[in-house]
């Protein structure tokens, strides 16, 4: 079996003498070569032909975000950034997640050396996903919206309005799934019902990702606090770095947010999210799972799917990485399998049509 051949981009000296060793310790990964910036990558691309690029967010002579759309045009590539944890640092990530990078690992913000030492893992994984994602052809990048857009904006193809107070709707997702939730809520009307989601994020990530979808949806778009009720035309998004659970109490939905172990390796957990809406939403629910790695949300989703609740997940066509709707099907847990642009409405159609009065 052939080595993954990675391909290092960073201005830093030192983060490439780091992420170089750091790499090299996995022997199904090759470090092929390291550039200082674009320019050099381009030359090193056409040479070496790397499998992965891992690409810093900032960078001289060309800024990362414009060599990465110039290379998914020219080129397309499996990317992984790597980002600063800070306001800026975040919204430039998710903007690179949208115009084609596959994933992202955090620089530490004080000891370098030591912090991303400690990332080693996340990186050798995530460059070992990338290598293996299916990258999808844009369609046509979204721009960058800062505010909520007015009535007139155009939104793009938006399923009828609904008008109900039906099922609530619970996605997860990973590896991919900031651009597969955006084009399923950008799809709903204002009315849909309510909708909880977690995507696999760190701390200090949601914030920007929930103001983002703010910016592109119909439906009011938030990062999830303790308590916050579950309402029709609302979207709640778990924290990064925090679990999220549904409550029932009479006719009122809420998510508790909180601090505990994670599950499957994550924190927030699809499993944790879905197996709440199992337990406390049953048949009034519908569960969503999107494009990622790993199993998280299988066994969720199974409960769900016991409880009465209607069941989807995204088909390997059009998932990034078919690891989390793949788990999800092998546990018996999904009713249909769709592809990304068919799941707003099949996910509506559930939620309005079959809705339990309690």
């Amino acid at each position: 079996m052939s080595k993954i051949r990675v391909l290092i981009v960073d201005d830093s000296a030192l983060m490439r003498q780091i992420l170089t060793k750091l790499l090299s310790q996995d022997p199904e990964i090759e470090v092929v070569g390291a550039a200082p910036d674009p320019y050099v990558a381009w030359d090193k691309i056409k040479l070496l032909q790397p499998n992965v690029v891992t690409l810093d967010v900032e960078m001289p002579r060309m800024d990362g975000l414009t060599f990465l759309e110039k290379l998914m045009l020219a080129r397309p590539t499996p990317v992984v950034m790597v980002s600063s944890l800070t306001g800026r640092g975040a919204e430039t990530t998710l903007r690179a997640l949208e115009l084609g990078a596959v994933d992202f690992v955090t620089k530490p913000s004080f000891d370098v050396a030591q912090g991303t030492l400690q990332l080693g893992q996340e990186l050798i994984e995530k460059v070992k996903i990338a290598a293996g994602a299916a990258l999808r052809g844009k369609r046509g990048v979204r721009p960058i919206v800062p505010s909520r857009p007015g009535p007139t904006a155009s939104k793009g193809p938006l399923l009828r309005s609904v008008r109900s107070t039906a099922r609530v709707i619970a996605i997860g997702a990973s590896t991919g799934g900031t651009e597969a939730i955006a084009e399923v809520l950008s799809a709903l009307p204002a009315d849909a019902p309510g909708i909880v989601i977690v995507q696999h994020m760190p701390a200090g990530f949601t914030t920007s990702f929930a103001n983002r979808l703010n910016g592109l949806c119909k439906m009011r778009v938030k990062e999830a606090q303790d308590g916050d009720r579950i309402l029709t035309g609302q979207v709640l998004l778990a924290p990064g770095d925090f679990h999220m659970r549904v409550v029932r109490s009479g006719s009122q939905d809420s998510v508790r947010v909180f601090s505990a172990p994670p599950v499957n390796r994550f924190r927030p957990s699809v499993d944790v999210l879905f197996n709440s809406c199992a337990d406390q939403l049953g048949c009034n629910c519908v569960g969503v799972i999107l494009t990622g790695m790993g199993n998280d949300g299988a066994r969720g989703m199974r409960a769900l799917h016991d409880a009465g609740g209607p069941t989807i997940a995204q088909d390997e066509a059009t998932s990034v990485v078919f690891g989390m709707p793949k788990e999800a099907i092998a546990h018996g847990g999904v009713d249909q399998v769709l592809p990304i642009d068919r799941i707003a409405e099949a996910a509506l159609e559930a939620a309005i049509g079959n809705a339990v009065a309690t």
